[in-house]
């Protein structure tokens, strides 16, 4: 089967908490896989299989990502995109700016 990305890509937090994209399911088998045996969980698992069966054509990518959002949030390894990050911080006509009030 050829590759199978995600519409949307998923955000995670890998090695000392810096955040990653996760494009396709291929990506995503591969870091799940990737996770100490004591740190895995049914959820885990769960996300695992769904990767394999995604590659093996069995199943859509999209279904696939489903699970593996709902294993990254679960280990509090889901990271916000960027996209929100960025919306988050933009002010809006309900929050308008104030200048800070000048030192005497």
């Amino acid at each position: 089967m050829e590759q199978a990305h995600f519409r949307h890509p998923v955000s995670v937090f890998v090695g000392l908490g810096f955040p990653a994209e996760i494009r396709g399911v291929r990506e995503a088998y591969t870091w799940l896989n990737e996770w100490p045996p004591s740190k895995r969980n049914p959820t885990h698992a769960i996300a695992l299989d769904a990767c394999k069966a995604a590659l093996a054509g069995e199943i859509d990518a999209e279904i696939a990502r489903t699970a593996l959002v709902a294993c990254a949030r679960r280990a509090n390894l889901l990271a916000p995109d960027a996209g929100t990050i960025i919306g988050a911080n933009r002010p809006t006509q309900s929050t308008p700016y104030r200048r800070p009030a000048a030192a005497n």
